[in-house]
């Protein structure tokens, strides 16, 4: 996607929904229709336990992270940042209106409007709101 006005509002736009529609989704179906319209077919996650490629195994993982706190919430700290075709933003997650019980930084690089690549960084302690 050639550099443009929408393009830092679309970052913002995906670094949002991923959060909320992707990780924070417990709806298999609904997640899955987020996955595939947020992130470009080839698109790699790199988490703690190593990088995973491709909108199945993005889905998978998702689901299967939602399913070991449903009942958590992603909030996001701070405003999202966009530099070039990259964008980050600060999260936190645990039970809604409590202090988040773990902490990370998402940082992805868009291609063609789409997430091609998403780094998840957790933060080692809980920095209190």
């Amino acid at each position: 996607m050639a550099p443009n006005a929408e393009l830092p509002e679309r970052i913002r736009e995906l670094l949002d929904r991923n959060l909320q529609e992707v990780f924070g989704e417990g709806n298999a179906e609904r997640r899955r229709a987020a996955v595939d319209e947020l992130w470009a077919e080839d698109g790699v996650l790199y988490a703690p336990p190593g990088p995973i490629v491709g909108r199945q195994a993005i889905d998978r993982f998702a689901g299967e992270l939602r399913a070991t706190h449903p009942h958590f919430v992603y909030t996001p700290r701070g405003e999202a940042q966009v530099l070039h075709n990259a964008g980050r933003l600060a999260w936190g997650s645990g039970p809604r209106g409590e202090v988040p019980l773990y902490t990370g930084l998402d940082v992805l690089i868009v291609a063609d409007g789409r997430i091609a690549a998403l780094y998840v960084f957790l933060d080692e302690t809980v920095v209190p709101q």
